[in-house]
């Protein structure tokens, strides 16, 4: 089986992905792959993504979370769980409670390796705190796959995740082509998130790049923990101070939050919003007309890709170092053929922990 191709139809895929093509299977998939691998300036090419039919034998792969604690990581489970069942391998899933329990983390992807496991999946809780711990697995031939939140480790042997500078970028991108320069100046609040922190950062330096030059006016950043009530907050008064404001756009809790707050006020049509990922909450506010638009990072196919290449890797086949599946975004005019099974968790899907 060919792993990728390098065509046009990578591109085409990539906007609109119909709901028909998954009904069996959920590829061939749009992807990115990055090369040299592990490189933040690396270059990106569009591929399609295919995944091994089987495996050849039950091989165990160990999958370590950073939490449970909300839809995405939710999604990212399905992901995983789902594969592993495709593929035929064994899973078993530990969850660390949440970002602060890093010793947690380690422990438990000890605990993985002393039981058997034949591979781990990692979703870090730090970038650059597991680097040990990762050395040590790598160094008994263990290969370790990377997923969603990136770690800076070379020893590890593939990378499932994107880039939330590109999730910042095309959420930019999106209001830039609305207003291209020379049109009306439109001003937009900007909510990234928490201050400091990786993935913001990162966000906010991709949504600035793509607005630059455009009509847009970004107002200054307004920073803060993505609590739903210090989100709120932080709404209320941007817009207490701009009342010409055009666009509300930030974290997902950011969308959701303010979606209340918009229709209170009589703003609806007046004050758009988006966010930067996709939530069950912005996919539902989307599709009632309350948010605008949002990028979707395929969550639950980061989950597939790293199983396939974890089975691919333990059977010295061909892989893919480092890819992800291609970032679109979802607004009105799409979200009716968006496989939603390939973006978010199903509609009550509880945690799976094992898979035999």
């Amino acid at each position: 089986m060919k792993l990728a191709l390098k065509t046009a139809a990578a591109l085409a895929l990539a906007t609109v992905i119909p709901a028909s093509a998954f009904a069996a299977d959920w590829f061939p998939y749009p992807a990115e792959e990055v090369t040299p691998p592990f490189t933040a300036d690396g270059k990106v090419s569009p591929v399609t993504y295919a995944p091994l039919a089987k495996a050849e034998k039950p091989w165990n792969i160990c999958v370590s979370f950073p939490h449970m604690k909300d839809a995405y990581w939710l999604g990212v489970d399905y992901g995983v769980a789902d594969e592993a069942k495709r593929l035929g391998v064994k899973m078993n899933l530990v969850e660390a409670g949440g970002y602060t329990e890093l010793n947690k983390q380690i422990g438990q992807i000890e605990d993985c390796v002393s039981s058997g496991a034949d591979a781990v999946v990692i979703g870090a809780i730090s970038y650059e705190g597991l680097n040990s711990v990762v050395k040590e697995v790598a160094a008994k031939g263990i290969p370790v796959i990377d997923v969603i939140n990136g770690m800076s480790s070379p020893d590890i042997a593939a990378k499932s995740l994107v880039s939330f500078r590109t999730m910042g970028f095309e959420t930019g991108k999106y209001l830039a082509e609305k207003h291209p320069a020379g049109s009306e100046p439109v001003k937009v609040g900007w909510f990234p998130g928490p201050a400091g922190a990786g993935w913001v950062e990162a966000a906010n330096e991709g949504f600035m790049e793509a607005v630059k030059g455009s009509a847009v006016e970004v107002l200054e950043p307004r920073y803060g923990d993505t609590g739903k009530e210090a989100q709120l907050k932080l709404v209320e008064d941007v817009l207490q101070a701009n009342p010409d404001v055009r666009y509300l756009a930030g974290t997902a809790v950011t969308a959701e939050a303010a979606q209340g707050l918009i229709r209170e006020r009589g703003l609806k049509g007046k004050v758009d919003l988006l966010a930067f990922y996709m939530t069950p909450g912005v996919y539902a506010g989307i599709k009632r007309g309350f948010i605008l638009a949002a990028p979707a990072d395929s969550m639950v196919i980061q989950g597939r890709i790293a199983m396939d290449q974890a089975v691919r890797i333990l059977e010295g086949k061909d892989y893919m170092k480092h890819v992800g599946p291609k970032i679109f975004v979802v607004d009105p005019s799409n979200i009716s053929t968006v496989a939603r099974e390939n973006i978010l968790p199903p509609d009550g899907f509880k945690p799976v922990f094992s898979v035999d």
